[in-house]
């Protein structure tokens, strides 16, 4: 499947910052699974545009602004073609030992609750036991835009029983971690099957490190392994180290952001089927 993304995050500010940074993962790599055909970032003001790699292997654009700006539009666009296997992850780059995903963070820490829901998942076959964790999160957590933000954490989320895919991936991770599977937080897109392209924001969803396969997926938001409507594009122990956008800004007063986001298949695709 051949996947157009548009996503542009516009800044306004009611006094000028004197210097805006952006840290940006909004970048995917070619893998296996996806292999990115183009992809551009543009800002609508002078700014410097610098690419590196993370210590998790992930695409980092720093955005630097030259002079004081009252608005700033960052766009990324571009295509992805994916293929149709929802198999384990391969070709992407492993920065980091499996051992280092075992670790927990704020946003990650299972309370006493989250070790009971996991323990009463465990057992058995590990890849099944994976499936099963992810449906039974999915059961759990009802999916509501408004109960939480990106600050909750997994133990937060848990208590309330409703989130949005962010917090379905969290919650998963933290379980995983405590039944000792490595686990990670991973962001990107998805193409609805619905096909309605414009969307609120980017897609979250977990890996597991399975033994004997590698890192599969698992989305508990839509209780499905990501297929050829996922585009992938950081991976990090939580939220916080694969959010599409980071920054500060200098001296400004009054910030403001809106985001424009379509994810949907590219027309050529569309004629050729």
């Amino acid at each position: 499947m051949l996947i157009r993304i548009d996503h542009a995050t516009r800044y306004q500010y009611d006094r000028a910052p004197r210097l805006v940074i952006q840290l940006l993962r909004k970048t995917p790599r070619s893998c296996e699974r996806q292999h990115v055909r183009r992809w551009r970032i543009d800002t609508d003001v002078d700014a410097r545009i610098r690419q590196s790699e993370d210590a998790f292997g992930n695409i980092v654009h720093a955005i630097y602004t030259e002079n004081p700006v009252d608005s700033l539009t960052v766009s990324v666009a571009g295509e992805v073609e994916t293929g149709d296997s929802p198999g384990p992850l391969d070709g992407w780059p492993e920065r980091q030992p499996p051992m280092v995903y075992l670790r927990t963070t704020p946003l990650t820490t299972p309370d006493e609750a989250i070790r009971e829901f996991a323990l009463e998942h465990s057992g058995g076959d590990q890849l099944d036991m994976l499936h099963g964790l992810m449906g039974a999160v999915r059961a759990r957590i009802g999916f509501d835009t408004g109960a939480t933000g990106v600050a909750h954490t997994a133990a937060e989320a848990f208590a309330v029983g409703r989130g949005v895919c962010q917090d379905h991936a969290h919650i998963f991770v933290a379980a995983a971690r405590w039944l000792g599977v490595p686990a990670r937080y991973v962001s990107g897109h998805l193409r609805r099957s619905d096909g309605e392209a414009e969307q609120a924001a980017a897609h979250a969803w977990a890996e597991a490190l399975v033994e004997g396969l590698g890192w599969v997926g698992f989305d508990a938001a839509n209780g499905v392994s990501p297929d050829e409507s996922y585009v992938r594009i950081a991976s990090a122990l939580d939220y916080l180290g694969a959010a599409p956008v980071r920054g500060v800004s200098y001296g400004g007063l009054g910030e403001r952001m809106t985001v424009s986001l379509q994810v949907r298949s590219h027309p050529q695709a569309q004629r050729q089927q």
